[in-house]
């Protein structure tokens, strides 16, 4: 570097001696590959991950049957898969939440009913393997719902910029996980 460039013509016995220039010159060298030695070039520090990989290790409990994920389009392949994912991370959010009061059974009895219709909700059933009344079985599915909503809400927020988003991208979530059963 120093013999391939104009180096030693900045040299200037006005400016002080030639040891302090030389001392100097090193110093900024050495903190140049320094600053070169720590560069983070794109995508520096992240790990790719192997999408089939993934799936292998952590097989989605909502993954999508292949004859599904075969007839459609990828863009709405992509936004299934992108509404599903917010869905889990809603739903095991709940379960540690769940986990965390000691009531893991509860949720895993009732995690099933959390979007279900009223009528599809056999009550007396859930009341008899839980060994709890109907009506408390009715007061805890309705408690989970409101939770698992508000989780849901939550992990959509994090997706959009504009907190007025989260209704649209909601509806967008819910017309993406609709095509799937169509």
């Amino acid at each position: 570097m120093i013999l391939g460039s104009n180096w030693l013509e900045q040299a200037d016995r006005q400016r002080g001696r030639f040891r302090s220039f030389l001392l100097k010159s090193l110093q900024n060298f050495l903190s140049h590959v320094d600053e070169r030695n720590r560069a983070v070039k794109r995508g520096g520090r992240l790990a790719f991950v192997s999408w089939d990989e993934w799936l292998a290790e952590a097989p989605s409990e909502l993954l999508t049957p292949e004859p599904t994920a075969e007839r459609l389009a990828p863009e709405r392949l992509f936004d299934l898969r992108w509404a599903v994912t917010v869905v889990e991370h809603a739903l095991e959010r709940l379960r540690e939440e769940c986990e965390a009061k000691g009531r893991l059974r509860l949720f895993e009895t009732l995690r099933g009913y959390l979007t279900s219709e009223r009528g599809d909700v056999s009550y007396a059933s859930l009341a008899s393997a839980l060994g709890i009344a109907q009506t408390m079985v009715k007061k805890q599915l309705h408690n989970l719902r409101q939770r698992y909503r508000w989780l849901l809400r939550d992990e959509v927020a994090h997706t959009v910029e504009d907190p007025a988003d989260i209704d649209d991208e909601i509806r967008h979530l819910c017309a993406a996980l609709a095509a799937a059963g169509d």
